[in-house]
């Protein structure tokens, strides 16, 4: 921007009254990066894991969607919050198109373009958030859970696994019992699956 000083440590362009966040942010890998199934199943493979409802003998707790939709935006940055342990994280979405009256897709495009990808869901189903992202992760989860999609919140401290259902509940994953106790807390009650282990989707 002519007669503008260049960026400066904050990564922002301050021009008159103006303040524009500079482009060397994007290239700097300050935004949210977009994967594809591929690259997201790479992103399990190369951490010598699975999906968690793929794991044997692991500990599961379910949550069903809150009963008022206001109630989800507090769901959703909670379980950003309290999973990321200040690590990264990958959401990915498998689920979409099945209640196509309750997707606003407007708002989710309008969402991931302001992160500069304009791919579709489709292509690029994955989104990973590193670890000062939880805010961004709590609001794609939190739109991805009122749109009727499903799909997996994938930690890398992986003390907490998540997948969302678009039947409206949340399969909490854990190898040890123990790191479930903050989700029967504070989203109780919750409905453990029979025997408490995981089935294969």
């Amino acid at each position: 921007m002519i007669g503008c000083p260049g960026p400066g440590k904050s990564g922002y362009r301050t021009c008159g009254r103006g303040v524009f966040r500079s482009k060397i942010d994007r290239f700097a890998g300050a935004y949210v990066r977009f994967y594809t199934k591929e690259e997201c199943e790479s992103w399990l493979s190369d951490r010598q894991r699975r999906k968690p409802d793929l794991m044997p003998d692991v500990h599961v707790e379910r949550v069903e969607y809150p009963s008022k939709p206001y109630r989800t935006y507090f769901v959703g940055h909670w379980v950003a919050t309290a999973l990321m342990y200040r690590r990264p994280a990958l959401l990915f979405i498998t689920e979409w198109d099945i209640w196509p009256s309750s997707e606003n897709w407007h708002l989710y495009y309008k969402l991931r373009q302001t992160y500069g990808d304009n791919r579709l869901l489709q292509d690029a189903p994955g989104h990973l958030f590193l670890e000062h992202e939880a805010e961004d992760l709590g609001s794609f989860l939190q739109l991805s859970m009122l749109n009727g999609w499903g799909g997996y919140v994938l930690t890398e401290a992986n003390y907490v696994n998540a997948f969302f259902s678009h039947d409206e509940y949340i399969d909490f994953f854990a190898e040890q019992s123990e790191n479930l106790a903050d989700i029967r807390k504070v989203l109780g009650p919750s409905q453990p699956r029979v025997g408490g282990t995981a089935t294969s989707r």
